[in-house]
């Protein structure tokens, strides 16, 4: 699987050239899947949210409103109870993936309960494109400042990569750079910190930050 982690989306046109670049072809050819699954673990998000990141209005315009092909749905809580012969067909023809953020252990639990951590080895082709905590839930350990979600058992993500994401530099009041620099110590192994205007790739190993704002890397 092909990643392309950010903060805040596709925001400017050098992440959309580096998604495209991923893709192999324009976004307007390309067939995604959204996943809300993480804002339902977290206390600031809910139906609003989840309805706004779905219809993809104007102000999603840097994620599910960029004019993919065709935009569906995969509610990773609901997977479970239908079975895999019917929602892993659909990952598997899609694309791309758009996780969305909220609570990356939420999301961490439900890719594990769901079965998709374990189909991702087999998508060597699809990109998942993932915003805050879509994109935190791949790296190893997230970082208790993280942790919303009071079933979660530890601030372990999936490990898929092997660094650690500060989301959000500069966007909020505890995302300020000082933050940034305690929370790395504890996560305990690389990390960067990215604002809304940088993502990382990863395509077979190899990172690649791309970005026309501010980042920083630890350790």
């Amino acid at each position: 699987m092909k990643l392309m982690l950010t903060s805040g989306g596709v925001t400017n046109p050098t992440i959309h050239a580096a998604l495209e670049r991923l893709l192999g072809r324009p976004v307007s050819e390309c067939h995604a899947l959204c996943v809300p699954t993480a804002q339902w673990g977290h206390p600031q998000c809910g139906p609003a949210s989840v309805r706004a990141f779905l219809a993809a209005g104007p102000s999603w315009g840097h994620f599910s409103g960029l004019g993919w092909a065709s935009l569906g749905v995969l509610e990773l809580t609901a997977l479970p109870s239908i079975g895999a012969e019917r929602w892993v067909p659909w990952v598997r023809d899609a694309d791309v993936l758009l996780v969305d953020g909220g609570e990356a252990t939420y999301l961490c639990h439900w890719m594990r309960h769901s079965g998709l951590a374990d189909l991702l080895a087999s998508l060597p082709d699809t990109v998942w494109v993932g915003m805050s905590a879509g994109s935190m839930v791949m790296t190893p350990r997230i970082g208790d400042d993280f942790v919303e979600w009071a079933g979660a058992p530890d601030d372990r993500g999936l490990g898929v990569v092997d660094f650690s994401i500060f989301p959000h530099l500069f966007a909020f009041p505890g995302n300020m750079m000082p933050d940034a620099e305690r929370w790395a110590p504890a996560v305990g192994g690389p990390a960067y910190a990215i604002d809304e205007q940088t993502a990382i790739t990863v395509v077979d190993g190899t990172v690649e930050v791309v970005s026309e704002g501010q980042w920083r890397r630890f350790g």
